[in-house]
């Protein structure tokens, strides 16, 4: 009987095995495995012992085992019976047993004799090339890979294209690109050979050769996308403009060219033409509606400029797409709703977000929408009942409830939910930093200082804490000159920041540098009309005799933050503030 028609029946005989099979299996496991332990390359079997009955049999034991869990012995029936039928299904059965056993040297011994047994199969060359990177035989792999692409010639094109692809898991990337550049040399009139080629050098960060592979394959083939995607790729490195009008060029030329225009679309939006990014990644979906690569960009970039119709219109449809996040279409779509003063609408959207990176903001909406609709117990046992999966989640919970609690005015319950959290993890800088903030609402202003002191000891790049340590000096007006050096020390790590530079008018002011002060509230105060910000400076002006500037911006941001303890102090200070 032909032995290939014997596998496919003993494969049959498997489908439908009997209660004693799997007893004869059960008894001779011990012995098979003992076989494999001992010498894992089992010889050959006589011929005459090729029967119907023991291909059955060896079929099973190394099914049921697998299943078992006993992976010697299905390894053991597999690889007698891969040598003594020599039949391709066999063979590749063996040598998939074998690797997942590790047993990397049989594999390799087996998966060769499966390509010598079906010379077309493209499997088994590639699950040679893989136990070859299994191994690291990086000296073996460009014969092997040659010898593919050689018996496989039908498919050239595609498996020239799939090279990088096969050596994603070689670690050392100018290994590879020494591999591909030698396997490629004989089809160099084919411009997948150069993008191969041009690809793995790109990887490699050998410049000059991507350079001028990925000009020969998009000269070779002036309408492939994927070349024209790798030469601007390969220009992107040293002049984006260039890879950008290259790609401009491209989708004129051929305006079907999807993936070129959202590469385009995207470079437009890297550089911040975010009107020109628009109408491609508009192009793309008139072509594709349903395009999630396109649907997504175009939506943040919606949103970002504050198109919420057309942003919501277009998460809308990513939903109904292939676009795996849903829940983060979900988060924005609640953004949107919270936005237009839809607190209930954006409830049910963020609680719709169950995993991925926007899981704890979501949660942290929900709390902060209950609050606002008078119902903090709620808000509070929602972030209470949040599991965090890692540690920064639980970190980012703490701060979270400790918000929470700070803003309903149960300041001294958020203190003691950080105080908690920073027995557990003392030296976390995010933990320290607001707790050292919530010190001082409870009167506890020497933690303020030491902990503030803590970050920038751990964290001596810490604008933050620099800022806040510098402003709490300012504020209690003593040790000025180490106040302005920690606040410009912030400045620099933070140019512009609003709050930095209200910091810094207030230590000049502190020093009598009254002009300088002015100057530099000015300009806090014009890059953000913030309330603390319009404190100062409406103090400063009072000081320089321009009351009537100063009681302009007080009432004025008054009117649009009523509930500001900060302007509400300073005008208890100087009740001629108000009119």
């Amino acid at each position: 009987m032909p032995k290939k028609l014997l596998f496919m029946l003993a494969c049959a005989a498997l489908a439908g095995h009997s209660v004693a099979a799997e007893q004869v299996a059960r008894q001779s496991a011990a012995r098979s495995s003992a076989v494999v332990k001992a010498k894992p390359a089992v010889p050959e079997v006589a011929a005459e012992d090729d029967t119907l009955p023991r291909t059955v049999f060896e079929v099973l034991l190394g099914e049921m085992s697998l299943q078992r869990g006993q992976i010697d012995t299905a390894l053991g029936a597999y690889v007698d019976l891969a040598r003594r039928t020599r039949e391709p299904a066999a063979l590749a059965r063996a040598t998939e047993v074998a690797l997942y056993s590790r047993q990397l040297d049989l594999a390799l011994d087996l998966a060769r004799q499966w390509a010598a047994a079906d010379p077309q199969s493209f499997k088994a060359q590639q699950t040679i090339v893989t136990v070859l990177l299994h191994q690291n035989k990086v000296e073996e792999l460009g014969d092997q890979i040659a010898l593919m692409l050689e018996r496989d010639k039908p498919r050239l094109a595609e498996n020239l294209v799939y090279l990088n692809r096969m050596l994603a898991r070689l670690p050392d990337r100018v290994a590879a690109s020494r591999v591909i550049n030698k396997v490629v040399q004989p089809y160099k009139g084919l411009a997948e050979a150069h993008y191969a080629n041009g690809t793995a050098a790109l990887s490699a960060g050998e410049g000059a050769l991507a350079r001028r592979e990925s000009a020969l394959a998009l000269e070779l083939r002036p309408d492939w996308e994927m070349a024209a995607l790798l030469r601007a790729q390969v220009l992107a490195k040293e002049s984006p403009q260039e890879a950008r009008e290259l790609l401009q060029g491209f989708v004129d030329r051929y305006p079907k060219a999807s993936d070129v225009r959202l590469n385009l679309a995207r470079l437009l939006l890297a550089e911040r033409k975010y009107e020109a990014a628009r109408d491609e990644f508009s192009r793309v979906l008139a072509e594709y509606p349903a395009s999630a690569e396109a649907l997504y960009p175009a939506a943040m970039l919606a949103l970002q400029q504050n198109d919420k119709a057309a942003g919501r219109l277009l998460l809308e449809k990513l939903l109904d797409s292939q676009f795996g996040d849903k829940s983060t279409v979900h988060f924005f779509l609640g953004q949107i709703d919270e936005d237009d003063k839809n607190p209930d609408t954006a409830l049910d959207q963020y609680r719709k977000v169950v995993a991925g990176e926007q899981y704890l903001s979501a949660r942290s909406r929900i709390a902060a929408i209950l609050v606002k609709q008078g119902k903090p117990d709620e808000a509070l046992a929602q972030l209470r009942e949040t599991v965090a999966r890692t540690p920064q989640e639980k970190t980012q919970l703490v701060l979270a409830e400790a918000t929470l609690l700070r803003e309903i005015k149960r300041v001294v319950e958020a203190f003691g939910v950080l105080e908690a959290a920073l027995k557990q993890q003392p030296d976390n800088l995010d933990l320290l930093y607001d707790s050292a903030l919530m010190a001082e609402r409870v009167g506890r202003k020497e933690l303020l200082e030491s902990r503030l002191q803590r970050v920038i000891e751990l964290k001596p790049d810490h604008a933050h804490a620099l800022n806040a340590l510098g402003y709490t000096w300012a504020e209690q007006n003593r040790r000025l000159d180490e106040a302005l050096s920690l606040i410009q020390r912030a400045l620099t790590l933070q140019p512009g920041d609003a709050f930095i530079l209200d910091s810094l008018g207030w230590v000049y002011f502190r020093q009598g540098k009254l002009n300088d002060a002015l100057n530099t509230l000015q300009q806090a105060f014009q890059t953000r009309a913030d309330p603390e910000i319009a404190a100062h400076l409406g103090e400063v002006l009072w000081t320089l005799e321009r009351r009537a500037e100063a009681r302009k911006i007080w009432n004025e941001t008054l009117a649009r933050h009523p509930e500001s303890e900060e302007l509400a102090a300073v005008l208890k200070r100087f009740p001629n503030g108000q009119p």
